[in-house]
């Protein structure tokens, strides 16, 4: 058997019911997430719910991208998402093995892809 440990996030920010900043769908805090390092997102609803699991090399551009884009999964999801977390993760292998077994191990939501457990 594999022993997987998922790592603790390096960065979580949270939704502000009312920002007071600029913000996208209620968070502010976009700018502690790295423009350049790759690693594994995921989003939690107010339950601590995981929603969805997703992985960049680019990771602030990438997660805005859900938040923004009109093809996302997440595009109809926006308002449940009160939570980010962000581990970093440079190499690309592990970020793959990483995604797929949280999105299985921990039944993502919204995942419909490398979903094993129908």
């Amino acid at each position: 058997m594999i022993l997987i440990t998922i790592p603790a996030p390096d960065v979580s920010i949270t939704k502000q019911n009312v920002p007071e900043l600029s913000n996208i769908y209620g968070f502010t805090d976009f700018h502690l997430i790295s423009r350049e390092l790759g690693g594994i997102f995921m989003f939690y609803n107010d339950n601590d719910e995981l929603l969805f699991v997703g992985k960049a090399r680019k990771l602030r551009p990438r997660i805005k991208k859900h938040f923004e884009d009109s093809v996302s999964v997440m595009k109809d999801h926006r308002d449940e998402v009160t939570r980010i977390d962000v581990c970093l993760v440079e190499n690309p292998v592990h970020r793959e093995i990483y995604e797929s077994f949280i999105i299985n191990e921990h039944r993502a939501k919204y995942n419909v892809d490398k979903v094993l457990y129908k």
